[in-house]
């Protein structure tokens, strides 16, 4: 039986809770001798939330969850994962979209 472990369960949880597209948070787990990578994969525009001013809340959220990890007797790592350039220029065509239609509505 392959159980998700309760580090990353924690963080997925707390992830979903910061962003506005909850739906699209992926989190995948590595295991090699370095011990465990749990990549996150999210949405474009909800990096900035997880990644919060300066790295704020990314650096809080990996003190948690390596707490939690060691507690459970797992060297645990968090890396997020870039949007690819196909992501990258599609939300920067829907946020040009979005800013004509505002000028549109506002003239």
């Amino acid at each position: 039986m392959n159980e998700t472990p309760v580090y990353q369960k924690i963080l997925e949880e707390i992830i979903k809770s910061l962003v506005n597209h909850p739906e699209e948070v992926k989190i995948t787990r590595r295991i090699d001798e370095m011990g465990v990578l749990l990549s996150i994969k999210l949405h474009p525009q909800d990096m900035a939330l997880v990644i919060g001013r300066k790295g704020d809340h990314i650096n809080a959220l990996k003190k948690i969850i390596k707490a939690i990890g060691k507690k459970h007797h797992a060297r645990v790592n968090i890396k997020v994962e870039e949007p690819t350039l196909l992501e990258r220029e599609t939300l920067l065509k829907s946020e040009e979209i979005i800013k004509e239609l505002k000028e549109e509505t506002q003239a």
